[in-house]
């Protein structure tokens, strides 16, 4: 549920194409161009997850950093 409402916020705030994919459980990562830019780790399986603020601003801080770059054609299809 709290990854829903990250990606519900990143498309509000931050307005990127936001892809949403299963994990595994206690897993929560959150992939920028391809560079994990938040990521709980082992905590993720005792319910400690980054606040979306925290993710908002990792993902901002990384698109922000990647202005004027090409894309990563490792992402790219």
């Amino acid at each position: 549920m709290h990854a829903v409402r990250v990606a519900a916020r990143l498309r509000r705030e931050v307005q990127p194409d936001v892809e949403m994919e299963h994990g595994r459980y206690g897993e929560f990562k959150v992939v920028v161009d391809g560079e994990i830019v938040a990521d709980a780790g082992a905590m993720a399986a005792l319910g400690v997850l980054p606040s979306s603020r925290k993710v908002v601003e990792a993902v901002r801080a990384r698109i922000e950093g990647n202005a004027g770059r090409p894309p990563d054609k490792s992402t790219t299809s």
